[in-house]
């Protein structure tokens, strides 16, 4: 055991020395978000500050306080208990935001003090001049029985912007921040993509004993939002090379697969018992080509299954961790066995393997993702989630990565996120009579937008007024408009372009109609004997003396003179239909008369003939003699 160690961590270090050459066109990225601070006005301004990869940042969110600098402890590497220092909210008050020191303890036990002592987050001042840098390194995460615990967001913050909060606070200035997380994770459409950097190594501690249970409690959530298409998810997995002048090593052997290509390191750090790292890699490979094969059968999701099986059945402490109890589990997930073998290919072989190459490939950042270093790693939307590998702090992140007004509906519960809409309605309009609000929930807060109801589109600023408009507006809520009920009789003051006072109403035509009095402003009935009676919406026109009001014409006549008019009118007609019957009976028989002798000429025709010859014959022969 002796010489084991030493050579395990010279390999680890040349391994890391070879990662950063094949990485040397990539970069580590710095996740930050903004502080904002208010008062005092001598500082006021934005200052960036970076995400600590532990706690809950509140993506896509903000938070409002006061900065505190304690007067001892101000490394906060021991409890403030100690000091009787507490940092608790009193009603009413603004939460602390605790400024403490760097240096002498990890950030995570600083910020597990400062949550203790009642801090809403913490604040690390850092203790010289430097670019910003993460708050994580791998002796300290796998190193804390209190990191899943911590649920407070962190912030690393530049010297110079130390100082100067602590010279105000100094000077008795009260220093009211915001720190602002709406701008950390790009949210451009309605889809979120996201990659979760990974391992099926469990034996490595704390670590890997979060990721595990991140996996079976993140699953539900994961397959609903892939199935409906919410979301769009990549595995990875982290591969390192062995260098060439120890391919031959021991150690390079027993890590890595296809000559040195490939390689992780040894799941209990000891190469002379349990399982190697190469048989980690194939593991690692065997996971990549589930997701594969699963993702060109349209059921990507089924990675999560997998994973979560292979866990709990195939762990490494109960020496199941083979390729035998992978496949009893790839067949229970009714996957193609035979596909992923072809995909997994030869792990001896002296060759590249494409699915591996293209993992190692994709740890070299691109754009603003930076390099994948830290194990493991969740990227929503190209940016590296910084923060705790909790379902639900991840579960927040990922909704913040929604075009806001897109998210889907786990993303607004109340466990994700508090609805502003129930709370005055958001200051949104609303009709409370028709049960219309243009207050729209959404993960990152609430927008005042006009609503589509029963297919009928509002208009207005969503503030102060919304409308109904188009065709069907009335049927909502009168589409606004005026309306009333009188007698039996109704009036409605919509129409398909606004609302307008139906004929014999005048007003705006949105809370009021009055009748218009006809008789009173004489704009009908006006003849000199007319009777004018006003009605609702209406009139009534009657004569006097016993006349007939002619509505078309405005004007009284006599009923008897209008009945003399009636009955000539009659006989007139009376008249013209006996004469048009008698012309045409006359028609009528004149049509027989000719046609009858037309008839007889015919019939004479076929006779008369003959005796006319004779006749003409005898005469002539009597003239000869």
């Amino acid at each position: 055991m002796g010489l084991r160690f030493p050579h395990a961590m010279l390999w680890l270090v040349l391994v890391c020395a070879a990662l950063l050459c094949s990485g040397c066109h990539g970069k580590f990225v710095v996740e930050k978000n903004s502080l904002k601070v208010t008062a005092p006005s001598d500082i006021k301004g934005t200052y960036e500050c970076a995400i600590g990869n532990f706690g809950v940042p509140q993506y896509g969110g903000t938070m409002v306080g006061v900065v505190a600098y304690p007067k001892a402890n101000r490394k906060a590497c021991k409890s403030f208990d100690d000091f009787d220092i507490s940092y608790k909210a009193k009603p009413g008050s603004l939460p602390t935001f605790l400024l403490v020191d760097r240096g002498d303890c990890f950030f995570t036990k600083k910020a597990w003090n400062a949550q203790n002592a009642g801090a809403a987050a913490i604040l690390v001042a850092d203790d010289k001049t430097e670019p910003l840098i993460t708050m994580d390194t791998p002796e300290e995460s796998g190193n804390t029985d209190y990191l899943e615990n911590i649920t407070i967001p962190s912030a690393l913050i530049t010297k110079s912007f130390g100082d100067k909060l602590k010279k105000a606070i100094d000077n008795g200035d009260m220093v009211n921040v915001n720190l602002d997380w709406t701008e950390s994770l790009p949210h451009p459409d309605e889809r979120v993509e996201y990659e979760f950097w990974t391992n099926s190594n469990d034996e490595c501690g704390p670590k890997c004993d979060s990721q595990i249970d991140f996996v079976k409690s993140f699953k539900g959530a994961a397959q609903i939002l892939e199935k409906k298409g919410y979301t769009q998810f990549t595995p990875h997995y982290i591969t390192w090379y062995c260098p060439g002048s120890f391919i031959l090593s021991k150690q390079c052997k027993s890590q890595c697969i296809n000559h040195g290509r490939y390689c992780a390191p040894d799941p209990e750090q000891d190469f002379s018992k349990g399982y190697d790292g190469k048989d980690v890699v194939v593991q690692n490979l065997r996971q990549a080509c589930v997701y594969k094969v699963a993702k060109e059968n349209r059921k990507p999701w089924l990675w999560w299954d997998y994973v979560t099986d292979f866990a709990i059945r195939c762990p490494m402490k109960e020496k199941k961790y083979t390729k035998e109890c992978a496949d009893g589990v790839i067949k229970s997930l009714g996957l193609d066995h035979k596909a992923i073998d072809k995909c997994i290919g030869d792990p001896d072989a002296d060759k590249e393997n494409p699915v591996l190459k293209a993992e190692q490939d994709a740890q070299i950042g691109k754009g603003s993702r930076g390099d994948v270093t830290i194990l493991p790693t969740l990227v929503i939307n190209n940016r590296q989630y910084r923060g705790k590998l909790d379902k639900g702090a991840v579960l927040k992140a990922i909704c913040a990565g929604f075009r806001e007004t897109t998210e889907p509906a786990v993303c607004l519960s109340e466990d994700v996120q508090t609805n502003e809409c129930l709370e005055n309605n958001g200051g949104c309009w609303q009709d409370k009579a028709a049960n219309i609000s243009a207050c729209k929930d959404t993960f990152r807060g609430r927008v005042c937008e006009c609503p589509v109801v029963k297919g009928v589109q509002f208009v207005g600023d969503g503030y102060n007024h919304c409308e109904a408009s188009g065709s069907g507006r009335c049927e909502i809520n009168n589409g606004g408009c005026w309306k009333e009920t009188r007698h039996g009789r109704s009036y409605s003051a919509c129409t398909n372009d606004g609302c307008k006072c139906p004929d014999g109403f005048k007003g705006d035509g949105v809370h009021k109609c009055e009748d218009i009095d006809e008789c009173k402003e004489r704009t009908a009935c006006k003849c000199k004997e007319c009777k004018c009676k006003n009605t609702w919406g209406s009139f009534e026109c009657g004569c006097s003396g016993g006349l007939l009001y002619m509505k078309e014409h405005d004007t009284c006549i006599s009923k008897n003179t209008a009945t003399e008019a009636g009955w000539n009118f009659l006989w007139v007609i009376f008249f013209g239909l006996v004469a048009a019957g008698i012309a045409g009976y006359a028609v009528y028989k004149y049509r027989i008369r000719s046609y009858m002798d037309s008839e007889i000429r015919a019939i004479m025709a076929q006779y008369m003939p003959l005796d006319n010859q004779g006749e003409v014959q005898n005469h002539s022969h009597h003239i000869e003699l």
